[in-house]
C-alpha cells in the first residue's frame, strides 16, 4: 500500500453556483488499521445532488458538510488491510468514505456485497441509495396501482430511471420528463417508458411544455415522482387527478439558486385535486433497505432493471463532474472511478 492518499475537502461554502474554488485536493498520510479497523481502497465514488445541500450552512435534515473535511459521499471498494473479524482482505464493501481514494474505520456502516451477479459500480446506483430512493418513493409514497399514470421528472437520471421501470412492472403507464432528444429516446427506447416529455424543447414557452405533457398524459396524472421542482413541478401539478400522490425526493432546479426552490404557484390545486404531497429522505427508512435492495439486486442481476452510468476518471475530476451533475450534463448515474 502507498504511504499517502488523496482526498477532496470542502474549502469554502458556495455563494450561488458551485465552483472549483469550493474544493481543495489534499494528499494526506494513509493510516494503518488498528485493532478492530479496516482499510479500504475505494474503486468508485458516488456523486449525488444531495451533496449540494450539505455544502450550505443552512438548517436541513442533516448537519452541514464541515469546512476542511473530506466531502461526504458513498463509495465502493476493496478491503486491503483488516484487523476486524467481520471483514477479510479483498472483500468488496460499500461505505461512506467520501471523496477519497482510501478509507479507514472500525467497519461500522460497511456492507459486504457480492459482485458475481451485480457489477460493483451498481451498488452506488440502482442497487444503492438512488435505487432505494426510487423504490421507497414509488412503493411507499405513491403506492402505484395497475392502470394508473405515473410521471417521473429527471427520468433518465439515477433515481428517475429506476422509478419508471418499477412503475412499469406495477402495470402503470409511465411518462418521463427529461432534457434533450437523446435522453428522451433512452427513456422510451431502452427503459421502456410509454412516453417522455422533452422540457428543453419547450424552452421558456410554458404553454408548449403544458401541451406536451397533456399529450403524454391524456388521462391525467395519478402519481408524480419529483426530482426537479420549479417550472416542471408546477406544470405537472396542474395535470394531477383527484387524490393523486406526489413524492418529493429532490428539487435540483433550485439547488444553486441563493433563493432556494421555486414556490408552488397555485396552492388551490391541493384543494381542487385533493392530492397528497410528501417529501422523504430515504435514510429515514433503513429497516426497509434489505427488502428493497434484495428486489433491486435481483432485477439488475436478471436484466430486468436497466441503468446507465457516466464515469469521470480519477479523484481530481470529481468537482467538475459534480458541477456537471447539477447542470444535468451527466447521463444516468454519475460516478468517479478511483482505481
Amino acid at each position: 500500500m502507498p504511504d499517502t492518499y488523496r482526498r477532496i475537502v470542502l474549502a469554502a461554502r458556495p455563494d450561488g453556483a458551485v465552483t472549483a474554488e469550493n474544493f481543495a485536493l489534499e494528499t494526506v498520510p494513509l493510516p494503518q488499521a488498528a485493532d478492530g479497523q479496516v482499510v479500504v481502497r475505494n474503486d468508485y465514488l458516488s456523486l449525488d445532488p444531495y451533496m449540494r445541500g450539505r455544502m450550505n450552512e443552512s438548517k436541513s435534515y442533516a448537519v452541514p458538510q464541515p469546512i476542511g473535511e473530506t466531502m461526504i459521499g458513498a463509495t465502493v471498494g476493496r478491503v486491503v488491510e483488516s484487523r476486524n473479524a467481520k471483514f477479510a482482505v479483498d472483500d468488496v464493501v460499500v461505505g461512506m468514505y467520501g471523496w477519497s481514494e482510501y478509507g479507514c474505520s472500525d467497519g461500522a456502516g460497511l456492507m459486504k456485497v457480492d459482485t458475481e451477479h451485480v457489477p460493483e459500480s451498481a451498488y452506488l446506483g440502482p442497487v444503492g441509495m438512488p435505487g432505494m430512493t426510487a423504490w421507497y418513493g414509488l412503493n411507499k409514497v405513491i403506492e402505484p396501482k395497475a392502470g394508473e399514470t405515473i410521471v417521473v421528472s429527471a427520468a433518465s437520471g439515477a433515481v428517475g430511471s429506476v422509478v419508471g421501470q418499477l412503475a412499469r412492472l406495477h402495470g402503470c403507464r409511465t411518462v418521463g420528463i427529461a432534457g434533450g432528444p437523446d435522453k428522451c429516446a433512452y427513456v422510451t427506447d431502452e427503459l421502456g417508458f410509454d412516453a417522455c416529455v422533452d422540457y428543453k424543447a419547450a424552452g421558456s414557452d410554458r404553454q408548449a411544455l403544458r401541451a406536451a405533457l397533456e399529450d403524454a398524459t391524456p388521462d391525467g396524472v395519478d402519481g408524480y415522482f419529483e426530482n426537479v421542482g420549479g417550472v416542471v413541478m408546477n406544470t405537472v401539478l396542474g395535470r394531477l387527478n383527484p387524490f393523486a400522490r406526489v413524492a418529493i425526493c429532490g428539487l435540483i432546479s433550485g439547488y444553486d439558486d441563493a433563493g432556494g426552490a421555486a414556490p408552488i404557484e397555485n396552492p388551490a390545486l391541493f384543494l381542487v385535486a385533493r392530492f397528497r404531497m410528501q417529501g422523504f429522505i430515504v435514510s429515514d427508512h433503513l429497516p426497509l433497505w434489505p427488502t428493497g435492495l434484495k428486489e433491486l439486486g435481483t432485477l439488475v442481476a436478471t436484466g430486468r432493471l436497466k441503468y446507465r452510468e457516466t464515469i469521470a476518471d480519477g479523484l481530481p475530476a470529481a468537482p467538475e463532474a459534480f458541477m456537471g451533475l447539477l447542470k444535468g450534463r451527466n447521463f444516468g448515474k454519475q460516478l468517479v472511478e478511483l482505481s
